[in-house]
């Protein structure tokens, strides 16, 4: 079917949906060529994409427990997944192909060294003005910040008119992502160590889950295999757990998350960067990298572990799937 849609009505419709933020832009928008082969392999009629985002709890990215993040991630995912079918639905009975992807991880396997995912939630956010991308490769929105899920829902729909971009961004360059991300994976000139960050951070998805599973296998027996692997590693893999949100922990920028950042920089730094730098807890690396040399470095409070990257996204942060 071809038709228009009102923009105004479409995010009361997504509002109501659940999204705390809803933006537009033609799948033709001036920096998502590289969506367009992969949403039109899922949805070949798309011409418009659905950005939503919604906020997320501050004080569970800030805490120092990881179990504390991922339950907030955990969260957060279902919550989008559930708004991408109720606004799918919405469409549909209006007669419009509409199509939900999946907010984050599972994959198309099948696709593997090479892109496994249907549709880059960061950049489409930033073509429908829900935010920038700021230093840390997260997009910042203005008012909800860091601390914020995204999803992106495909439709055959022109929507009029299509939201614009910000033009201003809302990074501070303040650089407290730089200084608390564990593997040193975001650099002051505005550089990204891809590898790094997704090493540790994605420690137990695809490339690095593979990675424990041939360690189990290339083990002799039950002795051999706790030499290699911790009990504590081996309890890990019974639940998929993000390693890092530091950067997002820290990230004052957002008009409702700076006000503390202002009144009290110096308590800013001691209640929230200093612990996560103190943190004890193991950083996963490859043997070599600068990822080891930062940690060994400047983290004496935590342990290097080795892992294999295996098979790596070719396109870095900036396309990874994640809802973050």
């Amino acid at each position: 079917m071809t038709g228009i849609l009102d923009a105004a009505e479409l995010r009361e419709l997504c509002l109501a949906a659940g999204a705390d933020d809803v933006g537009f832009a033609a799948l033709e928008t001036p920096g998502l060529e590289g969506e367009v082969e992969y949403v039109r392999e899922a949805l070949p009629s798309t011409r418009s994409l659905i950005a939503v985002c919604v906020r997320v709890t501050r004080a569970n990215f800030v805490s120092r427990a990881a179990s504390n993040v991922n339950t907030e991630i955990d969260t957060a995912i279902p919550v989008l997944d559930q708004i991408g079918h109720r606004i799918s639905i919405a469409l549909q009975d209006r007669g419009f192909r509409t199509l939900y992807p999946s907010v984050t991880f599972p994959v198309e396997s099948h696709r593997l060294p090479s892109r496994g995912w249907t549709v880059s939630h960061k950049p489409v956010a930033v073509a429908a003005g829900l935010g920038h991308m700021g230093i840390h490769r997260c997009v910042i929105h203005p008012r909800f910040g860091s601390f914020i899920g995204l999803g992106t829902v495909l439709t055959e729909a022109v929507i009029a008119p299509y939201s614009q971009p910000l033009d201003w961004n809302p990074c501070l360059g303040c650089y407290l992502c730089v200084a608390a991300c564990p593997v040193g994976a975001i650099h002051n000139d505005g550089s990204f160590d891809f590898n790094s960050c997704y090493t540790h951070t994605y420690n137990q998805f695809v490339n690095n889950f593979a990675d424990w599973a041939e360690t189990m296998a290339d083990s002799a027996d039950a002795q051999d295999y706790n030499g290699r692997m911790t009990a504590r590693e081996t309890t890990m893999q019974s639940r998929r757990q993000y390693r890092s949100g530091y950067c997002v922990a820290v990230c004052p920028a957002g008009e409702e998350v700076i006000g503390p950042y202002l009144d009290d920089r110096v308590g800013h730094l001691q209640q929230v960067l200093r612990p996560l730098q103190r943190k004890p807890e193991n950083v996963y690396v490859s043997a070599g990298s600068n990822a080891e040399r930062h940690v060994r470095k400047r983290y004496k409070a935590k342990t290097v572990r080795y892992v294999d990257t295996g098979i790596m996204p070719p396109d870095g942060i900036d396309a990874a799937p994640e809802s973050k």
